[in-house]
C-alpha cells in the first residue's frame, strides 16, 4: 500500500470572511494562499479551498445511519481520539450547533467510531470521526 497523500477539496461558500473565521479561527486550519475569490486552508495536512459563490446554498439531503439523519454531501477527516475531543470542545465553545452531537456510533460493533456533524457558515456539512482502533476504519 502506498502512503496516504493529501487530498484536495474545493467547495462553495457565500462569504469569505465568515469562512476565514470558521475554518481559520474555530477549526484552527492554517491559511495558505488566497485571493478575493478563494482561500486555501490546511485541514490536518489536506488542502481545502473555500471558493466564493454568493448564491451558495446547502444541499438538504439526509440518509439514515445508526438512528441519525446524516447530511449528504459532507466531508471531514478521521482524527486521533484526543484531536477529535479537542475539536468537539472548540466547536461547542464557539457556539456552533451540532447537527449530530458527538457520540460513539456502532458501539460494540465492527467500525465503532466517535463521530460528530456540524455545518460551516455557508451550510456545508462536516463530519469528523475517530477510532479507538484505526483498524476499524474499513471493518465490515
Amino acid at each position: 500500500m502506498t502512503s496516504i497523500r493529501p487530498f484536495h477539496l474545493a467547495f462553495p461558500v457565500h462569504d469569505l470572511d465568515a469562512a476565514r473565521y470558521f475554518y481559520g479561527g474555530v477549526m484552527g486550519c492554517p491559511e495558505g494562499r488566497s485571493s478575493d475569490h478563494w482561500i486555501d486552508f490546511d485541514l490536518v495536512g489536506h488542502q481545502i479551498v473555500a471558493h466564493l459563490d454568493p448564491a451558495a446554498k446547502a444541499v438538504a439531503v439526509e440518509n439514515a445511519v445508526d438512528g441519525h439523519d446524516v447530511p449528504v454531501p459532507h466531508f471531514g477527516v478521521v482524527l486521533t481520539m484526543s484531536d477529535w475531543e479537542a475539536l468537539a470542545a472548540r466547536v461547542e465553545a464557539a457556539g456552533i450547533p451540532f447537527g449530530i452531537a458527538p457520540y460513539v456510533r456502532f458501539k460494540g460493533q465492527p467500525g465503532e467510531q466517535a463521530t460528530m456533524f456540524f455545518r460551516d457558515p455557508s451550510g456545508n456539512a462536516l463530519e469528523f470521526k475517530a477510532f479507538a482502533d484505526d483498524a476499524m476504519l474499513f471493518a465490515t
